[in-house]
C-alpha cells in the first residue's frame, strides 16, 4: 500500500485533517460496492457532498439519485482499487451498516473524522426544559445501526477526554444513539471545531452555533 502519493489511485492516502474529515463522511453515508474497487457517498445535502470531493482532492462529478419510491437524494462514486483496500483495512466494509466495529483512526484525526462522522449521521437539538426554572438543555448524539461501532466512540472520546456516555437502542427509530449533554457536549464541539478552516456542513455548525448559548 503506497502513502502519501496518488499515481495508481484517485486518492492521496495519507492522513490529514480534510482527509481523516472524508473518513468520517464514509463511515456515516458510504458504501463500497462488492466488486472491490467501487466507492459511493450518497447524501440529501448537496454541501456534504462537495466538502467530501474537496476533503480527498478528487475530480468526480455529484449526481442525482432515485430511491425508486419517489425520494432523490446527492451522490458520488468513483473506482479506486488502493483507496478500496484501504478502507477495508481501516475497519470499512462492504456491509458496514450493522457489522461497523472499531476503526483504525489515528488519535490525532480522531475529532476530524468524528466531525465527519457527526456531519453524515450526528444530531444537535436544544430546549427549555420546563421542569426546572431556568434549565436550558442541549445534546449532541450519534445515530448508526452498529452498537460496537458507537461504543467505540464512546470508549474512545472517554480515553482522549475523559467524557463518558452510554449507548442506548430506540425502539421507535430501530437504531442506536450515543448521547452527550450539556458540558460533554461543549468539550466534543470544541474539539471537533477546534479551528473554523476545518470543513464541516454549514447547516449543522449554524445550528450549534445559534443554539448551544441561549440568547
Amino acid at each position: 500500500m503506497r502513502r502519501g502519493s496518488k499515481p495508481k489511485g484517485k486518492v492521496r492516502i495519507q492522513w490529514s485533517s480534510n482527509f481523516a474529515y472524508a473518513i468520517g463522511l464514509l463511515a456515516a453515508d458510504g458504501c463500497l460496492s462488492k466488486d472491490g474497487r467501487h466507492i459511493d457517498v450518497t447524501s440529501n445535502d448537496y454541501d456534504q457532498l462537495e466538502n467530501f470531493i474537496k476533503a480527498l482532492d478528487i475530480d468526480v462529478k455529484i449526481t442525482q439519485k432515485s430511491s425508486g419510491r419517489g425520494y432523490t437524494s446527492w451522490h458520488v462514486q468513483f473506482s479506486d482499487v488502493l483507496f478500496y483496500k484501504f478502507l477495508t483495512e481501516i475497519g470499512i466494509t462492504s456491509a458496514k451498516s450493522k457489522t461497523l466495529r472499531k476503526l483504525d483512526i489515528p488519535d490525532e484525526y480522531f475529532f476530524d473524522f468524528l466531525r465527519g462522522e457527526f456531519d453524515g449521521d450526528g444530531h444537535f437539538y436544544s430546549y427549555w426544559d420546563k421542569r426546572w426554572t431556568n434549565s436550558y438543555m442541549f445534546y449532541l448524539t450519534f445515530i448508526g445501526a452498529s452498537q460496537k461501532f458507537l461504543e467505540w466512540i464512546s470508549q474512545t472520546n472517554e480515553r482522549l477526554i475523559g467524557i463518558k456516555a452510554n449507548v442506548i437502542f430506540c425502539k421507535k427509530s430501530k437504531v442506536y444513539q450515543l448521547r452527550y449533554a450539556k458540558e460533554s457536549t461543549l468539550e466534543i464541539i470544541n474539539k471537533m471545531y477546534y479551528t473554523s478552516s476545518a470543513l464541516h456542513l454549514r447547516r449543522k455548525k449554524k445550528k450549534i452555533d445559534a443554539l448551544v448559548v441561549p440568547r
